[in-house]
């Protein structure tokens, strides 16, 4: 049987790929954050759904597709975007579409890539966009990110052909598509049906880059980009201005800090990291250099928890801590302060809490949860030393 797998297959023009696939007579692999719509797809029995998350993307994830001979067929339609101006992206926000559009993108296309190199028949695709062949302001992180996939795609199908190898990797550049839940819309299928069928004719004619309404709409706006790039920007701009999309709302980084001696470092530890990191964008933990404010020692050194505690994934910066967390914020200004509900009402956190009150700073209390801790692993050692004694 012929497989493809299509990431980003769930909704807008990944899922009218799909169904056009399916059509054809594939098996479709469906690799989306999202679960699909069973009603939306042509032939149930022909499809099936696996979970990814291309901002935590593991490409050997993949491995039991790009090692199936009967998958023919791959295309990653995934991205996002938003019509807003620079300084309304916040530090999250283009780290991830960066991630998303571009990065992970490029790193799927290489790990499938001897596959795309082989002397087999192995049909790529991307969706781009023509925001990555011309300006687009209020679009300028988006278009950085098509614009790092079409020089990519160009500048690797020009080695295939060098290496004498007949299987391309098809760049897909439209503008804005009706019919999808891009910029705000609705999935519509009879809306993209008609563009997902020629997507996947030009994958099956070899084709390199395929511009929907390229003779009617954009061949004529190549030519004024062009023709004077500046004006092409100015233009650009004015009509999106007008158009009513705009979404200017300034996405700010949401900063976390907590701190902790992280000695012994056990589950305990990483489960408190991983809420942390659920409810702000950018983590930043304190290491203290001694448990010395506790009365206790410690059994690994200050440089070895530093170490360990920023290898943790869900940890953006790890630092050595300050006497009070509230010297932190002088140097970091973070927006969320997470600690332990057992802190709560303290003489320290009572103090805290006032001196955040007009910083914008909100104190998270997580609620105590069993399990292994410092303190039991502290009397396991000492016991365990006390017995060979």
């Amino acid at each position: 049987m012929k497989k493809a797998v299509v990431i980003g297959g769930s909704n807008g023009i990944g899922l009218a790929i799909t169904n056009q696939l399916i059509k054809k007579g594939f098996f479709v692999s469906i690799l989306d954050i999202k679960v699909p719509d069973d009603n939306s797809l042509y032939d149930k029995s022909l499809y099936e759904y696996h979970y990814i998350d291309l901002l935590n993307l593991d490409v050997f994830d993949l491995e039991i597709f790009k090692n199936d001979e009967e998958v023919q067929l791959l295309m990653i339609t995934a991205g996002f975007g938003r019509v807003a101006p620079f300084e309304s992206l916040s530090i999250t926000e283009i780290r991830n579409m960066m991630q998303v559009n571009a990065s992970a993108t490029i790193q799927i296309l290489r790990f499938f890539y001897d596959r795309i190199r082989s002397d087999k028949d192995f049909y790529t695709g991307v969706m781009v966009s023509i925001a990555g062949i011309v300006s687009s302001p209020l679009f300028s992180v988006y278009a950085a990110s098509k614009a790092a996939l079409n020089r990519m795609i160009e500048s690797v199908n020009i080695e295939l052909e060098e290496a004498g190898v007949s299987n391309r990797i098809l760049n897909v550049s439209p503008g804005s598509i009706k019919g999808t839940a891009f910029n705000g819309g609705k999935n519509d299928l009879s809306l993209t049906s008609s563009l997902a069928e020629e997507i996947i004719a030009n994958f099956l004619n070899r084709q390199e880059l395929f511009i929907p309404q390229y003779e009617e709409v954009f061949h004529s706006v190549i030519d004024r980009y062009k023709h004077d790039e500046h004006q092409f920007g100015i233009d650009s701009y004015q009509y999106k201005m007008a158009s009513g999309r705009l979404d200017a709302e300034n996405r700010k980084t949401i900063v976390g800090y907590l701190s902790g001696t992280f000695d012994l470092f056990h589950m305990g530890h990483l489960n408190l990291l991983k809420r942390a990191k659920a409810q702000c964008d950018y983590l930043i933990v304190g290491v203290h250099p001694n448990a010395a404010h506790k009365g206790k020692k410690t059994y690994i050194s200050f440089e070895e928890r530093l170490e360990i505690v920023q290898s943790i994934k869900y940890v953006d910066k790890a630092i050595e801590s300050l006497p009070e967390d509230n010297e932190v914020w002088n140097l970091y200004h973070y927006d969320k302060l997470f600690v332990g509900s057992d802190y709560k009402g303290t003489d320290r956190f009572n103090a805290y809490e006032k001196y955040f009150e007009d910083k914008g700073v909100e104190i998270v209390y997580f609620p105590y949860t069993k399990g292994t801790s410092s303190t039991q692993l502290r009397q396991l050692i000492a016991d365990k030393i006390g017995e060979e004694k």
